[in-house]
């Protein structure tokens, strides 16, 4: 039973390394980096080594005595071995080992008895070279049996050989072979290392445009539902609203507000829809649930916002200064938006400090700081990114605004946010609060940015 084992591993390996020695992968001949002139030296080096190699057929004739038509049969194995190698670098590692066995067998004993043997010195660089083209294309499991089965023959045709004077090539051999090895193996890894890093690169690259998309994608529903939904669900309630401020209307009437609201409320279900589709991937690709988003917050309900802080434990005192107005929805979502941000990071960074909320109203726009101490003890780690302060300026920037947050002088934190008002704007219909039953006092916490 062990005998049948060992039998089945010996055919095992000896298939593989047939497979390996005879169909082993080859990859292209890298080419040289640099100008374009520079990327095909290696073909002109190893070209004109092979012209050169045309010329040992001297060196077979006079130190190794061999005729004139074998020397150079041999000098041109020799050469085209080292040429194919360019092309088909098994095919000329086949050669190669071919014609350093018909040398061997040509030429021993030397005529002279202190030419190496059995390898001979053009032979040594031949098959260098080609050892070198083979290690640079194929695996380095490739590369280690073609150097064992050269070094092993050249052990075995060295030790079978006539004795003599000569000095043999096996150290030779060996170093120059084993060197050319680790060379290509060297030169092979570092080319499938930098093609792994550019794959990875371009992976990197596309998830980072995906990243893009995806938070252009989230920017443009919030767009869409801090501002459109919001003025559908107006159009939607004073629709509803406006038959009854007139005495007795005419039916028509009736009918065409009740078409607007109707119109209105499928638009709304339509906007839905599109942000459910527009935050699907951003939620790891599961569809929105469909369940309605609370009414956008404004600055009426600041104050409850900053009770709820002082619950959570931070000291929190505003200021409100100059004459208040009517302002456009976007302003004053996005200035309740800043606040709110703004409180969830002193709360969370800063904890047991004191904050102090100051909005300015002045004729051209809306100042907003949000200023706390410094925190009582360090703040515990926290697994945010920093998407809040970007956030907060986004909203700052597609307003027209700036926003400018860092550390403040007493060892503090500050955000200072200025959005600009245009009058025509906050004198719009549309800038106007929506009627008493419009607003939807929802006790929920209103989405926001989080770090």
């Amino acid at each position: 039973m062990a005998r049948e084992k060992i039998t089945g591993w010996l055919r095992h390996a000896a298939g593989g390394l047939r497979e390996d020695l005879l169909r082993a992968p080859v990859l292209p001949m890298p080419p040289m980096a640099g100008p374009r002139l520079l990327r095909r030296l290696p073909h002109v080096f190893f070209g004109a080594l092979a012209l050169v190699l045309l010329t040992s057929a001297v060196q077979f004739q006079d130190a190794y005595g061999v005729a004139s038509g074998p020397a150079t049969v041999l000098g041109l194995g020799h050469s085209a071995a080292v040429a194919l190698g360019l092309y088909r670098p098994m095919l000329g590692w086949w050669l190669s080992i071919a014609v350093f066995v018909a040398g061997a067998a040509a030429t021993a004993p030397p005529a002279d008895p202190s030419a190496v043997w059995p390898w001979p010195v053009a032979g040594l660089f031949a098959h260098t070279a080609v050892q070198l083209l083979l290690s640079l294309r194929v695996p380095a499991r490739v590369t280690a049996q073609t150097l064992s089965a050269a070094l092993l023959l050249t052990v075995a045709i060295n030790a079978r050989g006539p004795g003599g004077e000569y000095s043999d090539s096996v150290v030779f051999a060996a170093a120059l072979f084993s060197l050319a090895a680790v060379i290509g193996v060297s030169m092979h890894r570092a080319r499938e290392a930098r093609q792994q890093l550019r794959a990875q690169e371009t992976l990197t690259a596309e998830e980072r445009a995906r990243r893009t998309l995806l938070e252009e994608r989230s920017r443009i529903a919030r767009e869409l539902h801090d501002v459109v939904a919001h003025h559908m669900s107006v159009i939607s309630i004073q629709a509803e609203a406006a038959p009854y401020r007139v005495q007795d209307p005419p039916e028509e009437l009736t009918r065409s507000f009740t078409v607007i609201r109707s119109n209105a409320l499928e638009a709304l279900a339509e906007l839905r829809r599109v942000l459910g589709v527009l935050r699907s991937e951003e939620h790891g690709g599961r569809p929105s649930d469909g369940t309605p988003d609370a009414p956008q917050p404004s600055l009426d309900r600041l104050d409850d916002l900053v009770a709820n802080v002082r619950t959570a434990g931070l000291d929190v005192r505003t200021n409100v200064t100059g004459e208040p107005r009517l302002l456009p929805p976007g302003v004053e979502l996005s200035v309740y938006r800043i606040v709110q941000e703004a409180l969830s990071n002193a709360l969370r960074h800063a904890a047991g400090s004191r904050v102090r909320v100051e909005i300015a109203h002045g004729p051209d726009g809306i100042r907003v700081s949000v200023a706390n101490t410094a925190p009582r003890q360090p703040p515990e780690p926290s697994p945010g990114a920093g998407h809040g302060l970007l956030g907060m300026r986004e909203r700052a920037t597609m307003l027209g605004g700036e926003l400018a947050a860092g550390p403040g002088p007493d060892g503090g934190f500050q955000v200072t946010a200025f959005l600009p008002v245009h009058q025509e704007a906050a004198d719009h219909p549309d800038a106007h609060a929506p009627p008493a039953g419009a607003r939807n006092a929802d006790p929920r916490n209103p989405e926001g940015e989080r770090e």
